[in-house]
């Protein structure tokens, strides 16, 4: 434990150090060590899980404190972290406005743009001289608004009118009125669009800050490029942990404790060791060719690896561009015949390296017998048939999840490369009882 009667102060870059290593209740300790302004940089830089963390930590009124230096959709963030208990208590440290703010937030599902969103944002009527407006935004600006670069113009009811930059109202007349420099031409999102596709939608359009609104079109809240950041970073992180052949995880690994972190694991390993069952299978019910062609079982890891590999890689590529938008489920077709091309070419180049090994190999070694061009074609066919299966299935796989509305980041790796290892087996030995009847068969 950190000895906090120590006379000793921490600085950020120390505090950082050792951070991910600190128990939730070393992490309180240690934020207590930090200077005032180290303190206020440190906590602001953190993440919500770990705001969550120190403020857990904290005794009552430092807990106020730093609950009411975040913008509610920040403190918003923080509360979805903590359980009901303790969330209900932090919002009741919070003064009312603030409160309403972070209640109402709290109301959306955690990964919507309602969730996203913060609430504050410089707002203007249409019907406001230049003057007025710059005095208006001067004093909102003392509220800790989302963004200040742009102004939003809504009418009495609190529907989005039009937009303006402070470079064109600093640039109009003081005497000009808002809606002659305002644009109408708008980029908004629903309240219920999903997070990952809020992020396409900025990162496509090049914007800074989005705004919500409802289906009536009042503007309830605005969604930064920072808070998208952090969007990018968490749906990267699950999707890799899910490529990996796991359940994705809530906290971050340091902070997972051992059961979650064991149970998120051993279902996916379950399941993938029941499908490599099924290899073994297969590999046992082509016991007698393997007993009369020893050879052929030098080259079993060889063919199931490479259509594996193959099937890996297409998988990969089809769900990242499903991720980005890029792909959609009516692409199928159009994927699967690139992929089925792409295939066959790999296969091809594995398949030639694989008979100029074996020839290679025979040539000096004289390792495969009399029948070793036979071998050769055998291995040849199969790594073109193996690759071809792999990269096809690997393609297809994300869009049956997709169609059966399940995450295609499920299709991973290990996954795709257990359910090729099984064609892989028969596809090798089907070929092989062909080539290599009446000689080694």
């Amino acid at each position: 434990m950190i000895d906090i009667a120590s006379p000793a102060r921490l600085g950020v870059d120390e505090l950082r150090d050792i951070w991910p290593v600190l128990s939730p209740e070393e992490r309180g300790e240690a934020f207590g060590l930090l200077g005032a302004d180290d303190a206020d940089e440190f906590f602001h830089s953190l993440s919500a899980y770990g705001q969550m963390t120190v403020l857990t930590n904290l005794p009552p009124r430092e807990q106020r404190q730093w609950m009411r230096s975040l913008p509610p959709d920040d403190a918003t963030d923080v509360l979805q972290e903590m359980k009901a208990e303790e969330r209900a208590r932090l919002l009741g440290l919070l003064d009312d406005p603030v409160r309403h703010e972070v209640a109402a937030l709290l109301a959306y599902a955690e990964d919507d743009a309602g969730g996203l969103m913060n609430p504050r944002f410089a707002r203007v009527r249409p019907d406001m001289t230049i003057d007025e407006a710059l005095s208006y935004v001067r004093r909102q600006a003392r509220a800790n608004l989302a963004t200040i670069y742009s102004v939003y113009v809504l009418d009495g009811a609190q529907r989005l009118l039009g937009v303006a930059s402070l470079r064109d109202i600093f640039s109009a007349a003081p005497e000009k009125l808002v809606r002659d420099v305002m644009e109408t031409d708008l980029i908004t999102v629903p309240e219920d669009m999903d997070q990952e596709s809020v992020a396409r939608l900025i990162a496509r359009e090049d914007l800074a800050a989005v705004p919500v609104v409802d289906a009536e079109g009042h503007m309830k809240g605005l969604v930064t490029v920072d808070d998208i950041v952090d969007v990018v970073l968490e749906e990267a992180t699950e999707d890799i942990q899910k490529s990996a052949g796991m359940e994705a995880l809530d906290v971050p690994y340091m902070q997972t404790s051992l059961g979650p972190l064991i149970r998120k694991r051993a279902g996916w390993l379950a399941i993938l060791f029941v499908g490599e069952m099924l290899t073994a299978t297969a590999m046992g019910y082509f016991e007698a060719e393997i007993a009369r062609a020893v050879i052929l079982a030098l080259f079993v890891p060889l063919i199931i690896s490479s259509g594996g590999n193959s099937g890996s890689q297409a998988s990969t590529l089809v769900i990242r561009a499903m991720a980005l938008g890029e792909v959609k489920l009516r692409d199928w077709w159009r994927v699967a015949r690139r992929e089925l091309v792409s295939g066959l070419a790999l296969g091809a180049i594995l398949a030639s390296i694989g008979l100029g090994r074996i020839l290679l190999w025979q040539a000096l070694f004289g390792t495969y017998g009399e029948h070793y061009l036979l071998v050769a074609i055998t291995v040849s066919v199969s790594l073109l048939g193996v690759v071809t299966w792999g990269t096809l299935s690997g393609s297809m796989l994300p869009f049956i999840l997709r169609r059966a509305r399940l995450d295609p980041a499920s299709a991973s790796a290990p996954f795709v490369a257990t359910l090729v290892d099984v064609m892989g087996i028969v596809i090798y030995f089907g070929v092989a009882a062909v080539v290599l009847r009446g000689t080694l068969l």
